[in-house]
């Protein structure tokens, strides 16, 4: 990395709210690989900055075994989606430019970004064909991005930064085109987005009752200790995607929110749950790389009236059933993270936090590590994907139930939003709550972790409560 680095690699912009950095990527919203991290208008450790990407340098995209490249020669491929995905990154770590100290406190200094669906782990381990694969949206798809727009919540300042010299020829251009935005704003007309037909599930109430009693059969029969199964719906639309995302967003406030722009389809990802974190720490001999993990299980709708919503919080905390279901995800991921961590150092920080969103209550773990010398992030994710705690437990087996019980594949939902930059620092999402659209359709998914206790019925209801601010929303 490059250690020399020019005032005019960064400039400080008026600060932007959350709001207003979401109309800043308006503008850049319809260009294929525009991408925005948006942390909503939480109270969480994660809602401090937003990021807007735009105009890679270079595209990847992996796709029904194949890999794909656009915009720089990395030498021969494997079509395997992790290892190329580290030749992608390190390629363009080649020509990085290491920030001032006054900016190391902004979370992405360039490097890749994008997205690994849940059909990823197909590549990771041997599943069944047997879901319908209709949406035809990548594997895998990530840009590499040279230069950002972020905007610090806290200290209230906003940055557009340059992280490599590939785009030292255009650098100025993006400068006057952000100031042109702050003192013009911009014009471009959007059709405005509606459904044109009701929501409609792939399975039933009756469908999704049979299917539970599948998982009911494999847990007694002692395949498995819990499956998630969802259910998935869809509908057909006119106008602009983007202009959904934004009707979501006045009822949704996510801390791991993104939008993404993949040309054919744009995914809308509302999500509360972070994946995995990266980031180093320590100096010199003692340098490590950290590992976070936070997995959601356990879930209690919110309500208007004070004393009830307390109540169902309390209820949540309380339930049995769902520390259980929260205790056993915590020990798979313990496990998958233990296959790349440094030895001794895998700990449970907290257990059985209580967080609560706009629309549900989650009861939430957090899982640490350093990782292991011989060990990257890649591996890390590899070994990891897809989150166990939207799989099941054991996790090979839950997923080869869960092809075999749903319908229709996956595609993004419950894959992962994600960014790796050129320091190390690496930060993603579970991708629940989320939407992608693809020829005229959008699809959002809904699913919950099944156990020996489960009642059909609640966990049906808990399917239906955590998409209560997204499916109404968009029919309204």
């Amino acid at each position: 990395m490059k250690k020399d680095q020019s005032e005019q690699d960064f400039i400080e912009l008026p600060y932007r709210d959350p709001s207003q950095v979401r109309t800043l990527f308006g503008y850049f919203a319809d260009e294929p690989w525009a991408l925005l991290f948006d942390s909503g208008k939480t109270i969480h450790q994660a809602a401090q900055f937003d990021i807007i990407l735009s105009r890679p340098k270079a595209t990847f995209c992996f796709s029904d075994g194949r890999t794909d490249i656009t915009g720089m020669e990395i030498g021969e491929l494997q079509n395997e989606p992790f290892e190329d995905l580290k030749q992608f990154y390190q390629a363009g770590l080649k020509k990085a430019i290491r920030l001032p100290e006054e900016l190391q406190q902004l979370p992405f200094h360039g490097g890749i970004a994008g997205y690994c669906s849940y059909d990823a782990g197909r590549y990771v381990e041997q599943l069944p064909s047997i879901a319908e694969h209709d949406i035809k949206l990548p594997e895998l798809a990530f840009g590499l991005y040279e230069w950002a727009y972020i905007s610090d919540h806290i200290n209230h300042k906003s940055f557009l930064v340059k992280f490599s010299d590939y785009c030292n020829n255009y650098w100025k251009d993006i400068i006057c085109e952000f100031k042109n935005l702050y003192e013009s704003g911009y014009d471009r007309e959007r059709e405005t987005f509606s459904l044109t037909s009701d929501w409609q599930s792939n399975m039933g109430k009756e469908d999704y009752i049979e299917r539970f009693n599948k998982v009911q059969h494999y847990i007694h029969a002692g395949d498995c200790y819990q499956v998630n199964l969802a259910q998935r719906f869809s509908a057909t639309f006119k106008g602009d995607p983007w202009n959904a995302y934004l009707k979501l967003t006045e009822h949704n406030q996510a801390p791991f929110s993104s939008y993404m722009n993949v040309g054919e389809q744009q995914i809308l990802s509302l999500s509360p749950e972070r994946f995995i974190q990266i980031f180093p720490t320590g100096r010199g001999k003692n340098k490590k790389q950290h590992v976070v993990t936070q997995p959601i299980k356990g879930t209690r709708p919110r309500s208007p009236d004070a004393d009830k919503d307390q109540s169902l919080a309390d209820e949540l905390i309380r339930s049995e059933k769902d520390r259980a279901e929260n205790l056993m995800i915590v020990d798979l991921l313990r496990n998958d993270i233990g296959r790349n961590a440094e030895v001794g150092s895998v700990r449970v920080s907290k257990l059985f936090e209580l967080q609560s969103f706009i629309s549900v209550h989650h009861l939430v773990s957090t899982i640490e590590a350093d990782l292991a010398p011989d060990s990257d992030a890649f591996k890390l994710l590899k070994h990891c994907f897809p989150g166990g705690s939207i799989t099941g437990a054991p996790k090979v087996r839950a997923m080869e139930i869960i092809e075999e019980l749903e319908p229709h594949r996956r595609s993004i939902y419950c894959g992962s939003m994600l960014y790796y930059d050129y320091r190390g620092f690496l930060d993603s999402n579970i991708a629940i709550r989320s939407l992608v659209t693809d020829k005229g359709h959008i699809y959002a998914w809904g699913g919950g972790g099944l156990v020996a206790d489960s009642e059909a019925e609640s966990e049906y209801d808990e399917t239906l409560h955590k998409l209560s601010k997204i499916l109404p929303v968009l029919k309204d």
